[in-house]
């Protein structure tokens, strides 16, 4: 058995040396993590801390193998262009010295920035979080940045700030001394003390992110995507700042006259989800780890590293990415989902599912060439199956790499499309429809997948709202912003009656096939009433053929309001299935 040795050493910095080595670049603040999620309450606490002489816990740093690059972090020059240690524990407590020492903005968790203002009282050395009131108060210096980023000598600061005072009211000679003092406490906390456990750069990320989960008490996981990103911040910042831009205006509804932007009603991304989308579709694979260890320029067979084959790997991933920020192209692959009837991230199971989708709408459409009449439904298909059949959920990336293999084997816009289909013909066998799927939809989950397809399916069918000349689809439009929402799900055979007929389960009284989509003052008017009671009432409202028409698209089987409730659930999945089935089925055609 092989003697095993420590893979870490501790050094000790004071926080100015500490700040010194970000400012030169020789250690990798770009957050490994996530963008700043800290509130101004909690910078207040550490600096209170820190002020008393408590500890504020230790630092884990990575050496950096690479350190003999030639690119830079962040947008300004460094003196050394590359780290030589990246923080794998302590970013959010240094990022918050860094901002507040260097008066430097965040970006926080929306990705937008905002400044970390901490005020500090010298009477009693009190800290705070500045607001209005402390902004006006002589007795408060309303942001400490301020005394670091003016350069001044703090005698001065402290002759400043007495003069300051004694305009406003009479100050004793103890007055004067405490808050020397306690100014003087807060100029030497750039003094303050702290101990950094370092790991060795031949340590793998893999291990990096197991020491991580280990140790950190919050239990935040590292993954592939983190350390590729901190990769790109320290090879190519503009590309990490690109996603991080992209991410920011996707969670913000645009102003009438604002120029186009990905915002968007199905989802709001994360750079590392927008990364696995490029890494699919420049590299055609979807294991995170391989890619990192090409992006550092490994050769996997030899294990050599060698900057031209890591520059080479960041031109691709730049081209990859590029076309997966593209603007037309993002949007152009939403209005895939559009077409296959879901509407809006309500609709949407898995966020994997529809950024693997993005990939493979960009293969077809760059690598195959398929025309874009044809890929939208085609890729609209795709994903209205992937999402059904829970394709990604359980072990996504081993999923994804056998597809990619399969599509690897096209050869024109025809092969990529008949493989995608046979690849959905593999699983929607006749069975799935018959069998699986109605024993799927025996759920009282209101996030199943299978309902999703339910009602993408009632969309593309153009199915009326239960008891109503509305369409569905025009009522789920995600941009209407009513008071109340304007579709409720509905209790067909309603709880209070089950309930009197000893139905007490919730499961049984919650499942899927029990609920259909009724406009809320109608949703109502029912309140308790047997079907029996309430059906033939409505009935009136409508024509033989509208009646028989919204029967036949809501998949309720003719007369049961009178059937028993569990032959009734029976029932309304199978033909929930066969409308599923309907849907999917309903513009194959164009697709072959």
């Amino acid at each position: 058995m092989s003697e095993l040795k420590t893979c870490f050493k501790k050094v000790d910095y004071d926080l100015s040396g500490l700040l010194h080595y970000i400012d030169i670049g020789d250690i990798g603040l770009p957050d490994i993590q996530r963008p700043f999620v800290w509130s101004n309450t909690k910078v207040r606490d550490l600096f209170d801390s820190m002020y008393r002489g408590f500890p504020v816990g230790y630092l884990l740093f990575w050496e950096n193998a690479a350190a003999n690059g030639t690119k830079k972090i962040g947008l300004e020059p460094k003196p050394h262009p590359v780290p030589a240690r990246l923080i794998v524990d302590g970013q959010q407590r240094l990022t918050s010295l860094y901002a507040v020492f260097r008066g430097k903005k965040v970006l926080d968790s929306d990705y937008r920035e905002r400044q970390i203002e901490v005020a500090f009282r010298p009477r009693d050395g009190q800290f705070e979080v500045a607001d209005a009131a402390i902004r006006r108060d002589p007795e408060w210096i309303a942001n400490i940045s301020s005394i670091w980023a003016s350069g001044k000598p703090g005698f001065l600061m402290v002759k400043a700030f007495l003069k300051q005072l004694e305009a406003k009211r009479a100050l004793t000679e103890e007055d004067e001394e405490q808050i020397a003092r306690n100014l003087d406490r807060l100029f030497d906390l750039d003094k303050y003390p702290f101990t950094a456990l370092e790991i060795a750069s031949m340590v793998d990320e893999e291990q990096v992110a197991d020491i991580f989960v280990r140790i950190n008490s919050e239990g935040v996981r590292l993954n592939q995507a983190d350390f590729i990103l901190t990769l790109m911040s320290v090879f190519w910042d503009e590309g990490r700042a690109a996603l991080e831009e992209f991410c920011r205006l996707a969670r913000k509804v645009p102003d009438k006259n604002a120029l186009p932007g990905p915002f968007n009603w199905f989802i709001q991304p994360d750079p590392g989800q927008m990364l696995r989308v490029a890494v699919v579709f420049g590299f055609k694979r979807a294991r995170l780890k391989s890619v990192y260890q090409i992006l550092r320029g490994k050769d996997l067979e030899t294990e050599e590293f060698s900057d031209e084959r890591r520059d080479a790997q960041f031109k691709v991933l730049r081209e990859a990415q590029a076309e997966v920020l593209n603007l037309t192209r993002w949007h152009q692959f939403l209005s895939c989902l559009t077409g296959a009837g879901f509407r809006s991230a309500e609709m949407i199971s898995s966020r994997t599912t529809l950024l693997y989708a993005y990939a493979f709408y960009l293969l077809g459409r760059k690598r195959f060439g398929v025309p874009e009449h044809r890929l939208q439904k085609l890729i609209g298909r795709w994903f209205f199956a992937a999402s059904l059949t829970e394709r990604y959920t359980g072990s996504p990336e081993t999923v994804m790499d056998s597809d990619l293999k399969r599509l690897g084997e096209a050869r024109c816009s025809d092969s990529f499309a008949a493989i995608l289909e046979e690849m959905m013909a593999s699983q929607l066998t006749g069975d799935f429809w018959t069998v699986t799927l109605p024993a799927y939809l025996d759920t009282s989950s209101a996030r199943n997948p299978g309902l999703f397809a339910y009602v993408a399916a009632q969309n593309l069918l153009g199915a009326p709202v239960l008891f109503s000349h509305k369409k569905i689809a025009d009522l789920l439009d995600p941009a209407m912003k009513p008071v109340k929402k304007a579709l409720e799900r509905h209790h067909l055979f309603p709880r209070g009656w089950l309930e009197r007929q000893g139905v007490a389960d919730l499961k049984k009284i919650n499942q899927v096939a029990n609920f259909a989509l009724l406009e809320w003052p109608d949703n109502i008017g029912i309140r308790d009433a047997s079907p029996a009671e309430y059906v033939p009432k409505v009935e009136k409202w409508f024509s033989s053929s509208e009646w028989l028409r919204m029967h036949e698209l809501h998949a309720l089987p003719m007369g049961w309001q009178e059937m028993p409730y569990e032959v009734f659930l029976i029932e309304r999945r199978k033909l929930m299935a066969a409308i599923i089935r309907r849907g999917f089925e309903l513009f194959r055609q164009v697709t072959t």
